[in-house]
């Protein structure tokens, strides 16, 4: 596949303190990616720099192989939709999705009307004046019909009830099917997006920690449950992300793979093994335990 958009060495710094740091990332066309993480760990600044919006400190971004900042030509085949999207005071929907329509160049009229009754949205309404959720649904609106080549949908359905997020779900499949494309979702409802993503990227302290297709991901790591000693004794040898401990009962959460031996040793000592799903997962590698809960653990397993 074509890399559309690739990073090397990207850092941003806010005075002393790193948003990005040294992110090395590549983006293929015609591909979902999840961009996901913390509150904090990067994901904005990264789409930002990716979209011209903001300046790295140091290192490379191309975009279609050219640096996009200040690029017209690059920028105007990328679409950046943000929760905090800001527009004029006396903007409506309608002249919001008129100066869209200017813009993109694949900009499909048909689709945004579709969109627009789909979402109730009222058009000569100041976009000031709109509900949370239908100012969520302008971004979607906007980041579906124009059909940009590479779209960033940066959490602007967070305001949407969930039979309307479940809409915007059907409708970017729908169009993807007919009209593939690269399209990059950050979003916390990870369960809920989990079935639309094909690759799956997580940022953590500025730093990118899992650049990988879901299905891999999803397989990555095993629950373990059952006697405290028996369950570390099968977690020797694999990396344990999360734990926890109630009485003689411990759950581990470890990466890696275990043998058909394996599974057979542990349903004998009793230790369940259960799926961890993709949210689970992101969680638990994104977790960092303050100084007083590592206590506590290492208290516990002496």
């Amino acid at each position: 596949m074509t890399t559309v958009i690739e990073t090397t060495g990207l850092t941003k710094r806010y005075r002393s303190t790193p948003a990005l740091d040294a992110v090395d990332v590549a983006i293929e066309e015609n591909t979902i990616y999840g961009l996901l993480g913390r509150n904090g760990a990067g994901k904005t600044t990264l789409m930002s720099i990716l979209t011209a919006q903001n300046v790295a400190t140091s290192g490379r971004v191309r975009v279609f192989g050219e640096d996009p900042y200040e690029n017209a030509r690059v920028v105007s085949r990328m679409c950046f939709v943000r929760e905090s999207q800001k527009y004029p005071d006396d903007a409506t929907p309608q002249q919001a999705f008129r100066v869209a329509r200017l813009f993109f160049r694949d900009w499909d009229e048909q689709f945004a009307r579709r969109l627009i009754d789909d979402f109730g949205l009222p058009l000569d309404r100041r976009i000031k004046k709109l509900s949370r959720g239908q100012l969520s649904a302008v971004g979607v609106v906007i980041g579906l019909a124009s059909r940009a080549e590479v779209t960033f949908f940066d959490e602007p359905y967070l305001g949407l009830d969930a039979v309307a997020r479940q809409l915007f779900y059907d409708r970017l499949l729908e169009d993807y099917a007919e009209r593939p494309r690269t399209i990059v979702l950050s979003s916390h409802l990870i369960d809920e997006v989990a079935d639309l993503l094909e690759q799956v990227l997580v940022i953590d302290g500025g730093r990118i920690i899992m650049a990988e297709s879901t299905e891999s991901a999803r397989s990555a790591a095993t629950n373990l449950v059952g006697d405290a000693d028996a369950v570390e004794r099968f977690a020797a040898g694999h990396e344990v992300i999360h734990r926890e401990h109630l009485g003689r009962t411990t759950s581990a959460t470890v990466l890696g793979a275990f043998t058909a031996e394996q599974d057979q040793a542990m349903r004998a000592a009793g230790v369940e093994r259960g799926p961890v799903s993709l949210q689970q997962l992101i969680v638990r590698r994104t977790q960092h335990p303050s100084a007083a809960t590592t206590a506590l653990t290492e208290g516990a397993l002496r």
